[in-house]
């Protein structure tokens, strides 16, 4: 029973789109054929007394063919004919609208008229041809109907005004529907793209605060269990040092492929979540040192009070300048130097050659590329490089805009 029911709604729908995507071409045929009755009576009726005279002045034998010649010229042909412009109409209204002008001044017949004027008002949208075609429609029926006056006011307003009327309300709706529907279809599209970037804004975020408090708290354990494993009392207490050491390797070298996956690399700008600011640098810096890290700060002269989001740069910029030291230059000597200058606070981090052989754990790879990122949304400069001595040096240039700024830092 569930069997049959799913194959009869299958059928249902199959049915319902066949019957949709011919919908406009079935819409044609109804109004040629259902209009083809009134347009031949129209044609043959006001001619019947003039067809009668002819027929009573001829021949016996002559007026069967004569009939049927008067029926095919005066109601068949024009009326085939005005079937096949109906088909046409969406193609080629001047078809429809000529042949009707032709049969109104020739034959009075005004169903071609009213509904030549109607489909054109409803499928297009040049108005001025609309209103040439109406006086010229007029004309012909003032010269065509054998009517004067009030009645010829009376079918000019019935089968002329009312049809152009009705055509223009019925399409002006349709293109509203239309815009309505396009600027629905838009707007989800819109929606669509602003969900993406969102996404995408996200995982950046995301993978940048991964890197900057992860990566960098992880590093640190590694390092500090490697001291400790070196420095050991015993040897049960080296052997966790170990594994606490083998397991910070392993969760760095994951945390890369994380990275990887969530990282935007076509430079979304994200948001990011308050981070610490230049009050936290005495104790990064305090940390690094209990690592075993050589660290010399420097550059007091710092204005107090700035925006926050100038000192959150600043201490990202000193954290993985520190970082890479304790990775690539192990035993080195590093100074850290903040300070104000004319274009704004001066951040620079220089780290001599190593001085210990180690191999260094694994690095995430988005370093320095995210905090290049960082440091020009904040409208600065960054560059690194290696020094004469073979060491390296990190320097981050960050305007300071206190009309802008409204966010502060501690003071």
């Amino acid at each position: 029973m569930a069997r049959q029911a799913r194959e009869l709604g299958g059928l249902w729908r199959h049915n319902t789109e066949w019957w949709w995507r011919r919908r406009l071409r079935i819409a044609d045929w109804v109004y040629a054929l259902g209009l083809a009755p009134f347009v031949l009576f129209l044609q043959v009726m006001p001619q019947m007394g003039l067809v009668q005279g002819m027929l009573d002045s001829l021949p016996q034998r002559h007026m069967a063919a004569v009939a049927l010649a008067i029926v095919l010229f005066l109601g068949l042909v024009p009326t085939g004919m005005f079937c096949v412009t109906v088909l046409l109409r969406r193609s080629r209204p001047m078809w429809l609208l000529g042949l009707a002008s032709v049969l109104l001044l020739a034959f009075g017949d005004l169903v071609p008229a009213a509904f030549a004027l109607y489909s054109y008002a409803v499928h297009f949208d040049d108005r001025r041809l609309l209103a040439g075609w109406f006086a010229l429609m007029t004309l012909a029926m003032s010269i065509g109907v054998d009517v004067s006056g009030i009645a010829l006011f009376v079918n000019v307003a019935i089968f002329l005004v009312v049809p152009t009327t009705f055509g223009l309300w019925v399409g002006t709706r349709r293109q509203l529907v239309d815009r309505l529907h396009e600027r629905a279809e838009r707007l989800e599209r819109e929606q669509h793209l602003m969900a993406e970037q969102a996404i995408g804004a996200e995982r950046t975020r995301i993978a940048r605060e991964m890197h900057d408090v992860v990566a960098h708290r992880v590093s640190l354990m590694v390092l500090h269990a490697g001291g400790l494993e070196v420095s050991a009392p015993d040897e049960r207490t080296a052997e966790a040092a170990g594994v606490i050491r083998t397991t910070g390797r392993e969760a760095l070298a994951e945390l890369r492929g994380i990275l990887g996956v969530l990282r935007d690399d076509t430079g979304a700008a994200a948001p990011t979540a308050p981070q610490p600011v230049l009050a936290d640098l005495d104790r990064l810096v305090e940390d690094w040192r209990g690592a075993g890290m050589t660290v010399v700060r420097t550059g007091e002269d710092v204005v107090p009070d700035l925006p926050a989001h100038v000192q959150r740069t600043a201490f990202r910029v000193v954290q993985e300048g520190l970082t890479n030291a304790a990775k690539h230059a192990p035993g080195a000597r590093v100074s850290v130097d903040v300070r104000t200058v004319p274009d704004g606070l001066a951040v620079e981090v220089a780290n001599g050659p190593a001085t210990v052989t180690s191999a260094p754990p694994p690095v995430s790879g988005f370093g320095l590329t995210g905090l290049h990122e960082r440091v020009t949304l904040a409208g600065g400069a960054l560059t690194s490089g290696r020094r004469f001595d073979g060491g390296w040096r990190l320097r981050a240039i960050v305007p300071i805009d206190h009309h802008t700024g409204t966010e502060r830092g501690p003071r």
